[in-house]
């Protein structure tokens, strides 16, 4: 598909055709993730701007739900929030996260509603999950539902995945238009004041993006 034909696609009112979120790997999503994998994937640097970005993004004493978790949230430690809520697909990861106070594991592609209150977070994280979404219309709606008015989704995401199950429309684009996709998203659900932020530009390790749109 010719890069204008995508980027055409890329506004608030169109969906995406279903074909974009096909994935080469159909097998089950959480048999893919049942193995356990305690390793970080984006380097120290990107992680280290990441923590930075969320220092100076998340106020102390937030409600902070950290979507597609694993073992780590990359939180600044210093930070007392009040209370952290972890979702993931792999239970051995989620528990040896010293930051959740509270997780659970659930397959969004197959069922995207979260059971979580409505406007119960003041924030929340996606790091480099994004691109795995098959029903992300579905999910950033209820990311929305679970946000309180004036609150922050954030989600970031680097040139590195499991490309055999990141979705089509994700391996089409390069980095920035990875980042219309993300606010394309965020738009379609009625988040405002989307914007992108360059964390890290990967001259010296991993590039970092976070796209972040607020309730």
């Amino acid at each position: 598909m010719p890069r204008a034909d995508r980027e055409a696609t890329l506004n608030e009112d169109t969906a995406l055709p279903q074909a974009a979120f096909d994935k080469e790997d159909r097998g089950d999503d959480l048999a893919f993730y049942a193995p356990a994998r305690l390793v970080t994937h984006i380097d120290g640097s990107a992680i280290a701007a990441l923590t930075n970005f969320y220092r100076d993004m998340i106020p102390d004493h937030a409600r902070v739900l950290d979507l597609m978790s694993s073992w780590v949230s990359h939180l600044p430690e210093e930070r007392t929030y009040a209370k952290v809520f972890g979702h993931g697909m792999n239970a051995d990861e989620l528990a040896a996260n010293p930051r959740l106070d509270r997780w659970f594991v659930q397959d969004l592609n197959t069922d995207p509603a979260l059971p979580l209150d409505t406007e119960a977070f003041d924030a929340v994280l996606c790091c480099v999950g994004v691109q795995y979404l098959q029903r992300p219309y579905d999910v950033f709606a209820e990311v929305r539902r679970v946000l309180a008015p004036g609150a922050t989704f954030i989600a970031s995401y680097s040139n590195r995945c499991f490309p055999t199950k990141a979705v089509a429309v994700w391996r089409s684009l390069d980095m920035s238009g990875q980042a219309s996709l993300i606010g394309h998203y965020l738009a379609s659900a009625g988040f405002n004041r989307v914007e992108a932020r360059v964390l890290a530009d990967g001259a010296h390790g991993d590039p970092l993006i976070a796209v972040v749109g607020r309730t």
